[in-house]
């Protein structure tokens, strides 16, 4: 079982020859808590009467501003059932540390990922394919409302598949989403059973492939520790984000742990990417 290899390399290449990933080592991390969201949608978020956030959002301060320091707290509060989550599943992971690490070499950005795997909830698995799934989204100059503040928040909504009561074929959206306006997201996603990776967007609907950008993506479980690095080209197709040098990009990630599917993941707030400029990652040129 993949879940169980020690030292299995899982990869995906979308050329015959795959870039050089840098010196992880060398290379300046960012230790960032993913954590259960619950039932938290944008909607949720703004509104004041349950989320006393409302109001600092409104005046234009970030997630991140707010939460960044108690997001372990808050996944515990919500994977419990105490806030925002009315099912609950026994022994769900509340949160997870994850490092994360980015770089560049003038043609290629390559982000890194790497975490401890939480203990198991003994749970049904809701994907029995794909143990673990990482992605992570980029937006560019803040066109999607909100995404300077929430991160990925801006694409979940009350009513996306899995969300109590939805319709299961709504998936991920953002509000007047537009590919000819640059108004979306920029989706990698790599998963482990599949030993594969996608390259999409979320618009006014997501779409896990047809990206240009992916290189490759790949993924390497050495005991308990995991660490998943993509590989992606500055250069921009349609429904990727054109990344220059000296700019900074709206970035968040996801894990999907323990077989997990849908909204029933840990994510992350919304931070900065930078490229060879200020973030909360600094993707400097290697």
């Amino acid at each position: 079982m993949i879940a169980g290899a020690v030292g299995a390399l899982l990869a995906l290449g979308t050329g015959s020859a795959l870039a050089a990933a840098p010196d992880w080592g060398k290379v300046e991390g960012k230790d960032i808590t993913a954590f259960y969201p619950g039932v938290s949608p944008l909607e949720w978020i703004q509104k004041g009467t349950e989320h006393g956030g409302a109001r600092a959002l409104k005046k234009g301060e970030t997630c991140a501003d707010c939460h960044s320091d108690e997001a372990a707290d808050m996944g515990k509060k919500m994977a419990s059932g105490q806030k925002i989550e009315p099912t609950p599943i026994a022994g769900k992971a509340a949160f997870i540390p994850v490092k994360v690490q980015a770089a560049h070499d003038g043609e290629n950005l390559y982000v890194r990922f790497s975490w401890k795997q939480p203990a198991a909830s003994g749970a049904a698995k809701m994907d029995d394919k794909n143990p673990v799934k990482i992605a992570f989204m980029l937006e560019s100059g803040g066109k999607v409302d909100l995404a300077d503040q929430s991160g990925c928040w801006a694409t979940c909504h009350t009513d996306s598949r899995t969300m109590p009561g939805a319709d299961e074929a709504k998936t991920k959206y953002v509000k007047g989403g537009s590919l000819a306006e640059g108004k979306f997201y920029d989706l990698y996603q790599w998963r482990s059973g599949e030993n594969k990776g996608y390259n999409g967007y979320v618009a006014d609907k997501r779409v896990m492939e047809g990206g240009n950008a992916l290189v490759s993506a790949e993924g390497k479980k050495d005991g308990d520790n995991w660490s998943v690095v993509f590989t992606r080209k500055l250069a921009a197709g349609e429904g990727d984000v054109k990344l220059e040098s000296g700019k900074a990009y709206n970035f968040g990630f996801a894990i999907h742990d323990d077989s997990a599917a849908g909204r029933f993941h840990h994510v992350s707030l919304g931070y900065k990417l930078g490229l060879d400029t200020d973030g909360h990652i600094k993707a400097a040129k290697q």
